[in-house]
């Protein structure tokens, strides 16, 4: 089984509310993708209008997403990998990735959209070392000890932590830094945090702000936006790999042929010392 009806689903999720726009499944209509509803995509439309660069940023932070796991497994020996926020699965997922470079790697989705967790274990059905966990990465000791990580993550060997386009979702006041240094606490020498982030267009026009101030209220998350320079320090203990705590388009020759063609998008790459 590799697709399900969204509409289907909330039929069957009654905590889903499909009025109730998501992050998860906004994204989701930006990749082009199915699970999604009219609220998702309504909300979708008015910040794509407002931030044409929207949609060619979800696609292009895919993009980077695909190349740190194939890099963390052919370069890197890295086999587990364990996706935060991981939203609605799309083309290109980590599993498949990753698997397509050493079969036996193991994948672990987080979310805490019942959607992108529902939609996930249809397409995990019939994959043994890939599966999806409807928890909340704001609660680490819980994530931890879900039994679907438990019993795949292996913590005597290294573990790729992956966080991509969703601690701007995470406010100051949750402190973002505490929630890296929980997930990386259990994680042997040699693991890596895998990480990308909206960051601020400082060029941006009034209309925009004004959207993304729309976007938290349809969706009830805030955005937060921040710098390299704010990201760093949450890195703090860990080998920053080349080339550094900067933007994707840097990681990425391709998207550097187009660099007004996304928003500001901050990647990063860190390695967990002996």
């Amino acid at each position: 089984m590799d697709s399900i009806d969204a509409a289907e689903l909330a039929l069957s999720l009654p905590e889903v509310d499909p009025e109730r726009p998501s992050p998860a499944r906004i994204y989701d209509f930006w990749l082009g993708g199915s699970q999604n509803f009219e609220a998702d995509r309504e909300a979708g439309r008015r910040a794509a209008e407002a931030m044409p660069k929207l949609p060619a940023s979800a696609q292009a932070n895919r993009s980077f997403l695909r190349h740190l796991v194939e890099n963390l497994v052919t370069e890197r020996g890295i086999t587990q990998f364990l996706d935060l926020g991981s939203g609605v699965p799309t083309v290109g997922n980590v599993h498949e990735v990753a698997q397509a470079a050493d079969p036996d790697a193991t994948v672990v989705y987080i979310d805490l959209d019942p959607i992108a967790i529902a939609h996930a274990r249809a397409l995990l059905a019939d994959n043994a070392t890939a599966h999806a966990a409807l928890a909340d990465l704001r609660e680490p000791d819980a994530v931890l000890d879900h039994p679907l990580v438990r019993d795949t993550i292996d913590w005597t060997k290294p573990v790729a932590v992956l966080l991509f386009s969703v601690l701007h979702f995470i406010p100051d006041t949750i402190h973002p830094e505490r929630i890296i240094s929980a997930f990386m606490e259990p994680c042997v020498p040699g693991s890596y945090l895998a990480l990308s982030h909206g960051g601020p267009d400082e060029d941006a026009p009034e209309g925009q702000k004004a959207a993304v101030r729309d976007y938290a209220t349809r969706t009830g998350v805030p955005v937060t936006p921040r710098t390299a320079g704010q990201i760093t320090p949450w890195l703090a203990g860990l080998e920053i790999q080349p080339p550094g705590v900067t933007d994707i388009r840097v990681w990425l020759p391709s998207l550097a042929e187009s660099p007004s063609a996304i928003a500001p998008f901050v990647g990063a790459l860190a390695r967990k010392p002996a």
